[in-house]
């Protein structure tokens, strides 16, 4: 099968500055608040949660419950200035019999009509070739969980417009 590579784009009316800095930069206290029922935490389990440093997200027991492991994801690039995220998926979530490692760049850029566009580069790096139908599953299952992420942090921050200015 060989490695897949999926883009996605996403339209968001926040500012890609106020996105990258609650999606990106404060996501370990950000996303356990506003989705209590998907994340149970956040932590730093390797490093000073720059470039290099180990994260540990674990998920709550229902979503856990349906077989997802704690993730880990190795940060690879965070650049503040253009608004770029680069991280791999090194062990548990999605990652099992299927899949070897997963690789996301997110790129926060203006919009044409305010707000922002995500651009989304998911790499997997499967393990061999007989689970193409499984793997395209997962793909398709991460661009809605990807939007709904999104979603969930704009509506929260159009709620509470003083959080991440």
């Amino acid at each position: 099968m060989g490695v897949i590579t999926v883009e996605q784009e996403i339209s968001c009316s926040l500012t890609p500055s106020r996105l990258f800095k609650s999606f990106v930069l404060d996501a370990d206290k950000l996303m356990p608040k506003i989705m209590p029922n998907f994340f149970k935490s956040f932590e730093t389990v390797e490093g000073d949660g720059g470039v290099g440093s180990i994260k540990l997200v674990t998920l709550t027991a229902e979503v856990a419950g349906s077989q997802m492991k704690p993730a880990k994801h190795k940060i690879e690039e965070v650049d503040e200035v253009n608004h770029v995220y680069k991280y791999s998926l090194i062990e548990g979530g999605i990652l099992g019999e299927d899949l070897e490692s997963v690789t996301y760049v997110y790129k926060f850029e203006a919009g044409p009509t305010g707000g922002c566009t995500i651009k989304i580069v998911k790499t997997y790096h499967p393990k061999g070739d007989e689970h193409h139908s499984i793997i395209e599953e997962i793909i398709e299952k991460s661009k809605e969980v990807t939007k709904g992420f999104i979603n969930a942090i704009e509506a929260h921050l159009h709620a509470n417009p003083h959080e991440y200015n």
